[in-house]
């Protein structure tokens, strides 16, 4: 354990025991690049180049030494004729020079014989939206490229006709598009346990968000001709190895939010994501958005499926298991500057972040750079919509000396994001699922930022 006092506040640095030595270098040398690279860069071209915009502006020589080359030098690409569209036309890809922007396997969560689950580099991303290549994964038993042409869709259980639709059919229909995140029930799992794994992309990477297109499923029970009245409960099923089912309360599919999705981002969903059905169930553990839907049962009570009876559920302190926690309840997390990162000089930084909540809006996110002492309110960038992710960003000064940055969102029904220490003691020490606590990063006076927890 390391200890050190912060504004009065200690700081205690977690034990790094979620990583072997080698995945701690490995993230960790991830973790210095990609976004905040930016900053060395801006510094650096601030430097070389502040000598010719000056002598621009006074109407003096532009110098020939000393300047910056990228200046002074026209470039390849201004004498030139560039790329023309690919014979094939082909699918879009990013510059490779941001190839280090990608998802990364987890090191050390559930394991099946592949890889079962990646994180989104939140720390390089900018908005709300997550691009489809970098939607983070959670596999139960692999992902499948389906034939679309011979998928089909049952609606069955407490209905007067069950019915077997084709994805074209269901394409047929009339559609909605809607924003929504999808986090996983585990994401920040580690945290639970004082464990500090360094970046933003480890302790917060199982959260994305998309534009979801598709079907209302309460649409789909209708045509089947559901007993809307009895049936309390309706019980998703997938279609790959693992048969994922999970119980969705009818509440939620009468409001019309639970869409039986086909398109993410203005395209067809992407295999690891469903293809070419999945359930969208805003403001639910993404659990339960069950990929590769294959099948919805209507029922009059919860159906206590395998991943739902002894998986995804809260750990209370006396030991007994709280079941059907679904909700994914109103959290937020500075992205940048955040772990791995280092700020090279003092000055101006911008702070970003996330913010969501599975209640409805974010309401407003506070931000402390002394480690929850004194808060600032941030902006809201819009959107801001219900059961999506919002963007933040608040201006701060950096004398040089030891920060710690959080974020504390509150939704618009009031609920105010806990610390730490609210939240264990309700939860205890030993649970693993939803935890929403206030992330803490200490900005140490060389400008490394660590993953840190208050005590």
């Amino acid at each position: 354990m390391k200890q050190q006092d912060i504004h009065s506040g200690r700081v205690q640095k977690a034990p790094e025991n979620f990583l072997s030595k080698d995945g701690i270098k490995t993230v960790w040398a991830e973790g210095r690049q990609g976004r905040r690279d930016f900053i060395r860069g801006a510094f650096a071209a601030a430097a070389a180049g502040a000598a010719v915009p000056m002598a621009m502006a006074q109407g003096n020589p532009v110098p020939t030494e000393g300047g910056d080359p990228n200046i002074l030098n026209l470039p390849e690409h201004s004498k030139a004729l560039g790329q023309g569209v690919a014979s094939d036309g082909g699918y879009g890809k990013p510059s490779k020079f941001e190839a280090n922007i990608q998802r990364r396997r987890s090191p050390g969560l559930t394991q099946t014989t592949q890889a079962s689950v990646s994180f989104a580099p939140l720390q390089s991303l900018f908005g709300i939206v997550t691009p489809s290549g970098l939607h983070f994964e959670r596999h139960h038993q692999g992902w499948w490229d389906i034939d679309p042409s011979k998928h089909r869709f049952m609606v069955n259980g407490m209905v007067k006709t069950p019915k077997v639709f084709t994805v074209d059919e269901i394409m047929r229909l009339p559609s909605v598009s809607r924003f929504h995140f999808i986090e996983c029930g585990a994401n920040t799992a580690a945290e639970w346990g004082n464990v500090a794994v360094p970046t933003v992309q480890y302790t917060h990477g199982m959260i994305s968000c998309s534009e979801f297109t598709g079907v209302p499923l309460i649409t789909l029970l209708e045509l089947a001709g559901a007993d809307l009245r009895n049936g309390k409960f309706v019980l998703a099923e997938g279609g790959d190895g693992s048969s994922m089912t999970r119980t969705i309360p009818m509440s939620l599919i009468l409001s019309g939010e639970v869409i039986v999705a086909y398109g993410q981002n203005g395209e067809m969903l992407r295999p690891e994501n469903g293809y070419p059905l999945r359930l969208v169930v805003p403001g639910v553990q993404g659990v339960s958005w069950v990929k590769y839907l294959r099948r919805v049962e209507v029922g009059d009570k919860p159906y206590a499926a395998k991943d739902e009876a002894i998986h995804y559920m809260d750990l209370q302190p006396d030991g007994t298991h709280r079941q059907y926690t679904n909700l994914q309840e109103c959290k937020s997390v500075v992205t940048t500057p955040s772990g791995g990162q280092v700020l090279l000089d003092k000055g101006f930084y911008n702070v970003t972040g996330l913010a969501w909540s599975g209640k409805g809006k974010i309401k407003k996110v506070d931000v402390s750079v002394d480690g929850g002492r004194n808060w600032r309110q941030a902006r809201l960038e819009t959107p801001v919509l219900s059961k999506a992710l919002t963007r933040f960003n608040i201006d701060w000064v950096w004398d040089g000396k030891a920060a710690i940055i959080q974020s504390r969102a509150t939704d618009d029904t009031g609920f105010v994001q806990p610390t730490y220490q609210q939240l264990r003691a309700v939860r205890g020490t030993r649970s693993i699922y939803h935890n929403n606590a206030i992330q803490s990063w200490l900005v140490q006076e060389n400008g490394e930022i660590k993953n840190v927890q208050l005590s």
